[in-house]
């Protein structure tokens, strides 16, 4: 989920995003297989979310706690069932994770993150800070499993969002700066998790088309909609908005939508196994 600046606005909801990206907590189902799990394990789930993905590994761990900035969807993580595992969920902004003292202390055993880094790490004034908290919060002989988005991942959106605010009038130096993504390349990755301290042992690009489903608050809007609510916001109103939102639909349908008018985008997930020494 995403971290945001205070005073923090939430722009999430449990029914939005499950709406808009019900692929999202199954994005590292296959980093999850490949994981060995303990039942004494204590991991910390970074960036949780509405706790879908930590009901993925949960029945085979111990405790769990999970973190994100989003009152809304740590809200919606407490009602879920986690197969026996004890659980906490609270809100933490994750560029700052040495603000909580359990979080620190943990001596976590795994530390794990789905579909969070790529908003969490956008901030490049706390984005070292980040992995040196996770660093330190862990045992050594932890690992730090995680998925997010790489770089290459949906390029047109970014394009699409670019235009529309540049021609409502918003000048390209704030929409670039208020751009929340960050997608980084393997290489770089490896670089800085291997700067703090970490050994990794397995990262990797790959890419898959992604389809994104019709429904209320969902398909190709309800998509852009939700992840690009922070950029909208540069235009106030929610007539701009409205007619943002027209021009970028309509600049992404013919390259999203297939014969049968379903509609797909080009996603690059990172996913990475590394350890503590």
């Amino acid at each position: 989920m995403a971290q945001t600046q205070n005073p923090v606005k939430d722009y999430w909801s449990t029914e939005t995003y499950a709406a808009a990206v019900p692929f999202a907590p199954h994005l590292a189902d296959t980093l999850v297989q490949s994981i060995e799990f303990d039942p004494t394990d204590r991991v910390l789930d970074i960036g949780c979310g509405d706790g879908k993905f930590t009901t993925s590994f949960s029945p085979s761990v111990n405790y769990v706690l999970g973190v994100d900035s989003s009152p809304s969807m740590i809200n919606t993580a407490k009602t879920l069932e986690y197969g026996g595992a004890a659980t906490d969920f609270r809100v933490v902004d994750c560029r700052h994770l040495e603000e909580d003292a359990e979080v620190m202390n943990g001596n976590w055993d795994k530390v794990t993150s789905n579909a969070a880094f790529h908003w969490i790490l956008r901030d490049s004034s706390t984005r070292i800070s980040t992995l040196e908290n996770i660093f330190q919060s862990m045992k050594p002989g932890g690992t730090f499993f995680f998925e997010m988005c790489g770089h290459g991942n949906a390029p047109e959106k970014v394009t699409a969002f670019m235009f529309a605010l540049v021609n409502h009038g918003v000048p390209i130096e704030t929409a670039e700066a208020m751009c929340p993504w960050f997608y980084p390349s393997d290489v770089y990755m490896k670089k800085i998790l291997e700067g703090v301290g970490f050994q990794v042992k397995r990262i990797e690009l790959y890419t898959k088309k992604q389809e994104l489903k019709k429904s209320e608050n969902g398909g190709l809007e309800g998509f852009m909609r939700l992840i690009g609510a922070q950029m909208l916001d540069i235009l106030g109103s929610e007539e701009k908005k409205n007619s943002a939102m027209q021009q970028i639909c309509r600049m992404l349908r013919y390259g999203t939508t297939r014969e049968d008018g379903s509609q797909w985008i080009t996603h690059v997930g990172l996913r990475c196994v590394a350890v503590k020494p």
